[in-house]
Formats: C-alpha cells, sequence, structure tokens
C-alpha cells in the first residue's frame, strides 16, 4: 500500500519487519505476564509483581529506536520494558523462579532485572529510583562521547518525587541525551493522579526545566514510536533531554495484593476496549504489512517462546544456600 502523509508515523519510518517483530514483542509481553500471573498463583513464584498488561505499547514503541548501546532504565513495572530492550523471557522467568538462569541469578526476582548486554539497566523498587540513574547514564555518554541516549522509564506516581525534579533540572543545566518517557496509568497505587497531580498534564513539568514536553496516547503505538523517536533523535544531536507522557492504562491492579476497590468496571472495561495490541495489529493490516494468518502466527509463536520460557525456568538450577550472598554485593579486587 502506498504511503502518504496519513500513513501512521510507524508505517512510514520503519520496515514491515521491524514492526512484525514489534507486535510479536508487545505480543510476548502480555503472554509473559499472564504467565508469570498464573505461576504466581500456582505457588510457583512468590513475593509479589507488578504487572503492565495494558500498557505493551509504551514499552515496545519507546525503544523502537534505540540500538544495544542505548540504555533504558526501568521501574517496578518493568517486565515490558525487559522485552522491549531485548531480553529472553526463559531468562526473565528464571530470575522469577530464583533460578541461576535468571539475569541476576535468582536474586532480585520480578523487580531487579537487568541486562545490561542489552543497554537494560535494571528495574528498580523504589518510586522514581530510575531516574537518577538515567541521569548518571546520560552524563557518562556525554562524557565519553558514545553517542547513546537514555530513555527513562517512570510511573506517574514518581513524577511528584524529588528525584524528578532534579533529576530533569540537571539533565537540562548538562544538557545530557536522555529521554524521560512517563507511563501515566492514571493511578499511583490506589490514587489518582487528579488527586496527587496539580498539573493536568504530567508533560507540562517539562516547561520548568527548559526542555520539550509532549503527550500523546499511549496506547497507539504510532503516537508513541513517533513522540519517542524524535525526542531520541533530538538528544543524539546534542541538543538535551525530552519529556513524553504516555497516556496508558493497567487491566489489574497495582500489585498482587490489589483488591481493586478504587475503580469501577466501567473504567477498566472501557480501556479494555482501547487494547494496544489489537490496534496495533489492525493498523498492521489495513497498511498491508501483515494479513490474518501471519498475525496469527505471529501471536502463537509468541504463545509458544512464553510457554517455552515457563518450562525452561522450571527446569533450572536453584541456587545454593551457601552462596545466597554471591552477585548481590560486589566482590572485593585484589
Amino acid at each position: 500500500m502506498a504511503k502518504d502523509d496519513n500513513t501512521p508515523f510507524a508505517i512510514r519510518n520503519y520496515e514491515a519487519e521491524t514492526l512484525r517483530k514489534a507486535l510479536r514483542k508487545m505480543y510476548l509481553i502480555r503472554f509473559f505476564e499472564e504467565g508469570a500471573e498464573d505461576s504466581y498463583m500456582r505457588g510457583l513464584i512468590h513475593g509479589t509483581m507488578h504487572l503492565s498488561i495494558g500498557q505493551e505499547a509504551s514499552a515496545v514503541a519507546s525503544c523502537l529506536s534505540l540500538t544495544d548501546e542505548d540504555k533504558i532504565t526501568s521501574t517496578h513495572r518493568g517486565h515490558g520494558h525487559c522485552i522491549g530492550k531485548g531480553a529472553e523471557v526463559g531468562r526473565m522467568f528464571a530470575e522469577f523462579f530464583g533460578k541461576e538462569e535468571g539475569y541476576c541469578h535468582g536474586r532480585g526476582g520480578s523487580m531487579h532485572i537487568a541486562d545490561v548486554t542489552k543497554g537494560n539497566l535494571g528495574a528498580n523498587g523504589i518510586v522514581g529510583g530510575g531516574i537518577p540513574i538515567a541521569v548518571g547514564a546520560a552524563l557518562t555518554a556525554k562524557q565519553l562521547g558514545t553517542g547513546a541516549v537514555t530513555v527513562c522509564f517512570f510511573g506517574d506516581g514518581a513524577n511528584n518525587e524529588g528525584a524528578f525534579h532534579e533529576a530533569l533540572n540537571m539533565a537540562t543545566v548538562w544538557q545530557l541525551p536522555v529521554v524521560f518517557v512517563c507511563e501515566n496509568n492514571k493511578y499511583g497505587m490506589s490514587t489518582s493522579t487528579e488527586r496527587s497531580t496539580a498539573v493536568k498534564n504530567i508533560s507540562e513539568r517539562a516547561a520548568a526545566y527548559r526542555m520539550p514536553g509532549r503527550t500523546v496516547d499511549g496506547n497507539d503505538f504510532s503516537a508513541v514510536a513517533e513522540a519517542v523517536s524524535e525526542a531520541v533523535d533530538r538528544a543524539r544531536r546534542g541538543e538535551g533531554p525530552s519529556l513524553v507522557e504516555n497516556l496508558t492504562y493497567r487491566w489489574r491492579g497495582h500489585s498482587k495484593s490489589d483488591r481493586n476497590r478504587y475503580r469501577t468496571k466501567e473504567e477498566i472495561d472501557a480501556w479494555i476496549a482501547r487494547d494496544p495490541i489489537l490496534r496495533f495489529r489492525d493498523e498492521l493490516m489495513a497498511h498491508g504489512i501483515i494479513d490474518v494468518d501471519a498475525a496469527e502466527g505471529i501471536e502463537a509463536a509468541a504463545r509458544q517462546e512464553v510457554e517455552e520460557g515457563i518450562a525452561f525456568a522450571k527446569g533450572g538450577t536453584a541456587p545454593s544456600v551457601t552462596e545466597v550472598t554471591r552477585y548481590v554485593h560486589a566482590e572485593a579486587r585484589p
């Protein structure tokens, strides 16, 4: 199909194979988290987890223009970011299951998956904890002249933390190559942004730190890809940081202990009707990138990869109790 000015950004600017891989990653995130949820209910995973089901477009589209040299920092709701940056679901499940084959040798679990080989500096259990780390990574890239950009994911709750304001200020003062991506899913735990945040759009706060701010539909793959890729390009040109706000929604509760009494069924159903995966799939079909058979094949392959990942984790190696602190602390050099 011919591409014109009305063609969505992602269709105009990325190869068909890249878009098909993006759809596969979105399905991987969805099925990974459903598999993690099921494993938790079966007692195979302990502790808690924070699911991002419903937010897949934000994670994958935000990473679309990044290379392995570029960095990301993540959040407690970070599984999608890990997969968006190229993580293997088998090693992610192994981390969940507490196995040596996991990304952090089973010591970190859900909220501490990292893969520095892909530029993923890690999820973070502290609200806003990844924001200063992203600024540090961007400062390193600038000082060394690597040309790398850091994308910093954080939730709406983090925009009211002091670290957010300090980090954005410093990023502009030093003109750092960092893109701040706020995934605004409307609730910081159980508190709505209307009750917690003084501005209507979190992107408005960019003005205070002399950087561009933009709010987009976080369930629209092309809208996210356009906003973040333009901010990444700006950072690569040495023009400094940007703030992008992706308006999205988590279908599940804040965590596995959330009884979900602060939201109505009508609100949740309305957002489920805006499923980002189905929207992107339909967009690809409408522009001749895939057909029904291809879409079903991508979905089936992602589901199989997740099933194989769970099997891999189940058969993994349990850490020895005598090495419980190994890989937890940095080892002293001789």
